[in-house]
């Protein structure tokens, strides 16, 4: 006996439009779930005889209609429209720069995090890899789509994918920490104290709050948003037009005006900086708007960065070429990649860390000894670092079941429902009960308990977010 039943949840300005499919064949459970339009992911189950796997089918199903799911025609609904950056990438040249290490993700990469312990690197396979700061890959993780950004918000690192989620990448497998609408065609992203902000191809931003709720959305007076950074006294957002400084209320504070469309965007404390069309990265104060500095490159910029406080500033141009300037506009020097454009970089211990059109993740020695020798055409020994046949952890739903849970082992957090959705509350003792968590979506289920890791109170401290591994209490 087989029955299949197919479910959709697209919500009208809200983030949610996905599908669920349940299949049974005799003994067997096969479920499919994802973004609509997409192929999604497959989990299947057998059981002891056809009615056991039809009741627990007909579970699975009560579950989410429970949680909003209604029939559907499948092919009713579109996928969600999605834009790739692409480059037309020529080869620099300009002597070549001082390499360290490259490593071949396999794929055109953009998202790029340099943090204490470990790079990351994610391409547009849904790939997204660590590896030491001396290049050796330490581990895989797979997203359902291409990788826009990756990004770090204190000790949490997300990735925004194609898909239209926000995953978590701080446990062992990765988990949606936040849906973004279906109408929303997501050009780059940032998060500041669990803040969402998405920048779009229509220019507009969207900002949305660490329970993934709406919070605003503006238009800009531009198109094609490639710049959005978010920041304690609200977003800065780059598009077509200039750089537009909102409040954290959505209210715009400034506009500044750019020499050509905004195409990246970096912050420092107190300025923001924007690489443009035109060739300039142009530095705003935050506190008003004006010009702090200019910095004139030879191609269109799509990407730049600078060490901490903006003392040095560096830009990748189109033509695989990186750029070093001096605070006052000095340019001190310009050299070739050797691996393609610079889609994103970050600068960290005088090392420059590029994520290219080749799919290269490079590691450039910055310092002004390594820099010298090159200009003279002496050059370090690159060590060139494949993936091999590391096992790759694809994002799931999936959590491991426990009967019971000992003192000290986690701690204790239980879903509620609460004005029509599902919310997170901590049950041990010594934190606010009144306080949401931070958790991740696809694994709410109303009345169920979970063990986790940790629960941070946020840098706002108006609320926690969970860390580390997560148990479901059966």
């Amino acid at each position: 006996m087989s029955a299949t039943t197919y479910l959709e949840l697209s919500e009208t300005g809200g983030g949610a439009h996905k599908f669920y499919e349940v299949r049974v064949v005799d003994t067997e459970v096969t479920i499919t779930y994802g973004r609509i339009g997409e192929q999604g992911q497959v989990r299947t189950a057998t059981f002891a005889d056809n009615g056991k796997a039809l009741k627990a089918a007909e579970k699975k199903i009560g579950e989410k209609v429970r949680k909003g799911y209604a029939p559907a025609v499948k092919g009713e609904r579109a996928r969600r429209p999605v834009s790739r950056r692409e480059i037309v990438s020529t080869r620099s040249t300009a002597r070549q720069a001082p390499v360290l290490w490259r490593f071949a993700s396999g794929a055109p990469a953009f998202g790029i995090f340099v943090g204490d312990e470990q790079a990351w690197v994610g391409n547009e396979n849904g790939d997204v890899y660590t590896l030491t700061h001396d290049g050796r890959v330490t581990g895989r993780f797979g997203l359902p789509d291409a990788v826009k950004c990756i990004v770090a918000d204190d000790f949490w690192i997300y990735a925004g994918c194609d898909d239209g989620n926000v995953y978590d990448l701080g446990a062992k497998v990765p988990r949606v920490a936040y849906e973004i609408a279906n109408d929303v065609d997501i050009y780059w992203l940032d998060i500041h104290d669990g803040v969402l902000g998405v920048s779009d191809r229509q220019g507009g931003v969207t900002v949305v709050d660490h329970e993934d709720e709406f919070q605003w959305s503006r238009p800009s007076s531009g198109d094609s948003g490639w710049m959005v950074r978010n920041a304690a006294d609200g977003v800065y957002h780059g598009h077509s037009r200039g750089v537009t400084h909102y409040s954290t209320r959505g209210e715009q504070v400034w506009h500044a005006e750019t020499t050509g469309s905004v195409l990246f965007g970096w912050q420092e404390r107190a300025e923001v900086f924007a690489g443009t069309s035109r060739g300039w990265v142009h530095r705003f104060a935050k506190s008003d708007g004006k010009v702090t500095g200019d910095y004139r490159c030879d191609a269109a910029v799509f990407s730049c960065a600078t060490s901490p406080d903006g003392e040095f500033v560096f830009a990748g141009d189109n033509q695989s070429s990186v750029y070093c300037f001096a605070a006052d506009g000095t340019r001190l020097w310009k050299l070739g990649t050797g691996c393609g454009s610079a889609y994103s970089m970050q600068y960290r211990d005088e090392r420059l860390y590029l994520v290219t059109t080749d799919g290269s993740l490079a590691c450039v020695d910055a310092s002004p000894a390594a820099v010298h020798a090159a200009e003279q055409g002496t050059l370090p020994d690159r060590q060139d670092i494949k993936a091999g046949s590391i096992n790759r952890v694809e994002a799931t739903a999936e959590v491991e079941v426990v009967t019971h849970v000992a003192p000290g082992d986690g701690v204790l957090v239980e879903c509620v429902q609460v004005g029509g959705r599902v919310r997170v509350h901590v049950l041990s003792d010594g934190y606010d009960r009144t306080w949401g968590v931070q958790f991740p979506k696809h694994i709410r289920v109303p009345g169920a308990r979970y063990v986790v890791s940790e629960v941070l109170t946020s840098a706002s401290g108006s609320f926690y977010r969970a860390r580390g591994e997560i148990k479901r209490i059966h």
